[in-house]
């Protein structure tokens, strides 16, 4: 529900709503470890700015903005190691040799 169809949300559920649902698409996108979309996260520079006029998060609404907030840390740390691992295994594929292998000493012990 957004007011007057401007895209701004209505209300701080409708916000909540949004964000959890930004927090699992991210958890979705570690879970199927497709690097790109793992990246595309970690490049989503823009910090959340809260919407203007709605005030202050409702107290009954507060308590689930917690532990929202902890689910993003959460995940944003998730996605933090993700990254790293991801870039981690990117530059030791990047430092194996394609290249057929060499031939290999062979040895034949021979009685004389």
């Amino acid at each position: 529900m957004t007011a007057a169809g401007d895209g701004v949300p209505a209300d701080w559920a409708t916000v909540l709503d949004d964000l959890e649902g930004e927090v699992l698409a991210a958890e979705a996108s570690m879970d199927r470890a497709r690097t790109e979309e793992i990246a595309e996260w970690g490049r989503r520079a823009q910090e959340w700015v809260p919407p203007t006029g709605l005030g202050p998060v409702p107290p009954d609404l507060r308590e689930r903005a917690a532990r929202l907030l902890q689910h993003q840390l959460a995940v944003a740390e998730a996605l933090v190691e993700a990254i790293i691992q991801s870039q981690r295994q990117r530059d030791v594929a990047a430092r194996m040799s394609y290249a057929p292998p060499r031939p290999v000493a062979s040895f034949i012990d021979r009685a004389l």
